[in-house]
């Protein structure tokens, strides 16, 4: 079902509800995500309601229960962030695609921003400062930033390794396969949530590795593995998930994370630096004109 009838169809049963129902439709409503993705039993503790409630739920609503309900839910979502249905749509609707796409990335910041918790961001720092090896992983879009991260973690100097869906001859489950306790997995996992990531990062949780999670809900599978997570916003009218969001997550992290490495971090940083004047690599700075 698209997104726009499965919440047209909520709204309109939302005034004829009795109170204990009305808060269930409010909370699929506002959490349409998450319900997509956890357990019948999941939603029925976190509303303090029963499972027969949701049933009931489910079948005021047309649907013959709860499953079908939950299957509803998954096509909605799906629908959200399928590229096809999301150009069909920008391509519908009136007015300027590129102020809407900069209202939303404006949104996508600031809303990433309000999510984010100091205290997490000093925990990542400690993570990452004690662990022995980090491995940055992700699948499809979530890989581009997993690239991302481990490009900045190389360049401090530390010990940082990509995770490749397909690595040679090797899957990410066999990749996560020598990750051990005293390493860090750092996982992004953007709509679509990959089934074989989520395999690879409980497999180096089961070897007691940390696990850092990036995605854009707690209802993300990923996230049951983790040690810590974070959350950021990645609506798009096109083209699935943006990239706003993470990127600028990654750019703070980093950021703090080279202040608390202090002069490890300034030598690093320092030898970086020698690339520029490597004029294999760069164009020599005193030959350009401006």
């Amino acid at each position: 079902m698209e997104a726009n009838k499965l919440q047209e169809l909520l709204r309109s049963n939302l005034d004829s509800m009795p109170a204990k129902a009305r808060r269930v439709v409010e909370y699929l409503l506002t959490h349409m995500r998450e319900a997509a993705f956890i357990s019948i039993g999941d939603v029925a503790d976190t509303l303090g309601v029963s499972k027969a409630q949701l049933v009931r739920v489910a079948r005021i609503l047309g649907f013959k229960g709860y499953a079908e309900l939950k299957s509803a839910l998954k096509e909605s979502v799906l629908e959200q962030v399928n590229p096809a249905a999301m150009l069909a749509r920008a391509m519908s609707e009136e007015g300027d695609l590129s102020e809407r796409i900069r209202q939303m990335e404006h949104a996508n910041l600031e809303d990433t921003w309000n999510r984010l918790k100091i205290e997490d961001v000093r925990a990542f720092c400690a993570l990452v400062k004690k662990a022995n090896g980090i491995y940055c992983a992700g699948w499809s879009i979530s890989g581009m930033m997993a690239e991302c991260l481990h490009s900045r973690l190389r360049e401090l100097g530390l010990r940082a390794h990509q995770m490749y869906p397909g690595s040679g001859c090797l899957t990410l489950i066999e990749q996560a396969r020598s990750i051990r306790r005293d390493d860090l997995v750092i996982a992004f996992d953007l709509p679509s949530y990959s089934v074989l990531l989520t395999e690879a990062v409980q497999k180096a949780h089961e070897h007691g590795a940390q696990i850092v999670t990036v995605t854009d809900s707690p209802a993300a599978p990923i996230c049951g593995s983790a040690d810590l997570s974070f959350f950021v916003s990645d609506n798009s009218p096109t083209f699935g998930s943006s990239l706003i969001g993470p990127l600028f997550l990654i750019h703070i992290l980093t950021s703090r994370l080279s202040i608390d490495l202090g002069d490890s971090a300034m030598q690093a940083l320092a030898e970086q630096s020698q690339c520029l004047r490597d004029e294999r690599l760069y164009h020599p700075v005193y030959t350009l004109r401006y």
